[in-house]
């Protein structure tokens, strides 16, 4: 169920609201990439720490462990809930961190080839052009090929094959 920025501010308190917002499109855009790693730092330590403080609560409601105040847990939908929040926030950290590295991936990629380009380029234009006489630019000759021609079909010479084979199976039979 998704979770409205206000119910998120009522949640969570005043600092983890501010890297909350950071989480969100515009801000997270408009940071940079060591920002975003700290950011990112920072959420995942306040999100473990909301989900140990909840499955501490758990274990309290079910008799598992000691009550850590006056009187064991009664629920922890509201932790439960700071979690979620805190949780969506590293995801959508996570993601704006997947989709830098891939930009940069695709940006590298495309210097890298034009740089393979101009090195291909550069060589090419050093190549001595009279060791080839025969290029396309000066027009292609047509040179007749050495091997005959064959003038049988494929499927008559395997018709044949198989012909003879039948009547040398005919003959070998009578022989016996």
């Amino acid at each position: 169920m998704a979770i409205s920025r206000k119910q998120a501010e009522r949640l969570l308190t005043a600092d983890e609201w501010q890297l909350v917002q950071k989480t969100h499109h515009p801000a997270m855009q408009g940071l940079p990439d060591a920002d975003l790693s700290d950011l990112a730092k920072r959420i995942r330590e306040r999100r473990d720490r909301a989900q140990s403080e909840a499955n501490r609560q758990r274990r309290e409601m079910r008799g598992k462990a000691q009550p850590k105040g006056a009187a064991p847990a009664r629920k922890d939908t509201g932790t439960r809930a700071k979690l979620e929040v805190l949780a969506m926030g590293v995801r959508s950290v996570n993601a704006e961190q997947a989709r830098r590295r891939r930009m940069l991936a695709k940006v590298q990629m495309v210097e890298n080839m034009r740089a393979v380009l101009a090195r291909k380029k550069e060589a090419k234009s050093e190549k001595d052009e009279s060791f080839n006489a025969r290029q396309a630019h000066a027009g292609m000759h047509s040179i007749e090929s050495s091997k005959r021609k064959n003038l049988i079909r494929p499927m008559e010479r395997g018709r044949l094959r198989k012909a003879g084979a039948v009547s040398q199976a005919k003959r070998d039979a009578r022989g016996v």
